[in-house]
């Protein structure tokens, strides 16, 4: 018998970091993503952001690669964003993501960061933000593709 919780904290930003999410589009983002999450086995902890990027603290089922959950994240919610908010024809995720392991004991604190996204943005982009992430989690990264 197997017994696993792998827990992420998940960032990923619109294409360009454009600010195209706004409040009222990102509170009915996160609940959409999370049934994403929950049709892939997982089951989502809190998501938030600002107009230009999303934080994701979700669990997620062992058997789907990390990398496959979030393209299948990416390409759900743009369509759904597509449809749902016309005006966002345009709209597209960046390429790439960040993903990061949560431990059992830092859970709270991760979901508690994530829900004060408003404020936390109010003091630090979202450049130096993702850069403070990778040097805490020891992630090393060449300048001239972490904007791609």
């Amino acid at each position: 018998m197997s017994f696993i919780c792998l827990k992420y904290h998940l960032v990923f930003s619109t294409k360009d970091r454009r600010p195209l999410i706004a409040a009222p589009i990102m509170s009915r983002l996160g609940p959409y993503i999370g049934g994403i999450i929950r049709d892939l086995g997982g089951s989502l902890l809190a998501p938030n952001g600002p107009a230009d990027h999303i934080h994701i603290a979700t669990i997620l089922d062992q058997k789907q690669p990390l990398m496959e959950v979030l393209g299948i994240i990416k390409a759900n919610s743009s369509k759904w964003i597509h449809h749902t908010f016309t005006e966002l024809a345009a709209f597209e995720w960046q390429e790439g993501y960040a993903a990061f392991s949560v431990s059992h004991s830092a859970t709270n604190q991760v979901v508690q960061y994530i829900q004060r996204q408003h404020e936390h943005h109010a003091k630090v982009g979202f450049e130096q933000e993702l850069r403070a992430l990778l040097d805490r989690h020891g992630i090393k990264y060449d300048e001239r593709y972490l904007w791609k």
